[in-house]
């Protein structure tokens, strides 16, 4: 399958192209920029290290970051259809798909502990419990870990084989 998956057109054009790959990795840090910024912002904003900006702009910026993971995914599978064969068998890349798996999921629940907080009170300020919530604070930590995680395994496919 992964043989089929690098001789199909568009993996041809990607991997052969002078200008495909490195546009499509730029691309790439783009979107991994913009989540992986949003949610690592999130994530301190609930760990106390910063206290700016309001977690009802998270709220609001999960759009954006589900926009930055999509950009993120269709970069991605052209990046890796150039290489399927090679990268299906690289460990870093496995563990950076694991990665930004689980923290994708960990966004979503956080988002959604975030929007039944906002959207169950009459929301004025911060919600101190939400906040002072060990298991948002577990997520956080482990959403943090994940995203640097990712960060780093993605950066060592290249040099790890």
């Amino acid at each position: 399958m992964f043989f089929w998956l690098e001789s199909t057109p568009l993996a041809l054009w990607v991997s052969l192209s002078f200008w495909a790959y490195p546009v499509l990795l730029s691309v790439h840090i783009v979107g991994l920029s913009i989540v992986a910024g949003i949610y690592a912002m999130r994530d301190l904003r609930c760990l106390g290290v910063v206290s700016e900006p309001p977690l009802s702009l998270f709220v609001r910026l999960h759009r954006l970051a589900l926009a930055g993971l999509a950009l993120n995914v269709v970069s991605g599978f052209l990046l890796f259809s150039s290489q399927a064969t090679v990268l299906i068998e690289s460990v870093p890349f496995l563990i950076k798909m694991v990665c930004v798996g689980l923290a994708s999921a960990i966004a979503l629940i956080i988002h959604a502990r975030f929007s039944a907080a906002i959207v169950g009170q009459a929301y004025v300020g911060e919600s101190d419990v939400l906040l002072e919530s060990p298991a948002i604070q577990r997520l956080s930590v482990l959403s943090l870990a994940l995203w640097l995680s990712a960060i780093v395994a993605g950066r060592l496919i290249a040099y790890i084989f």
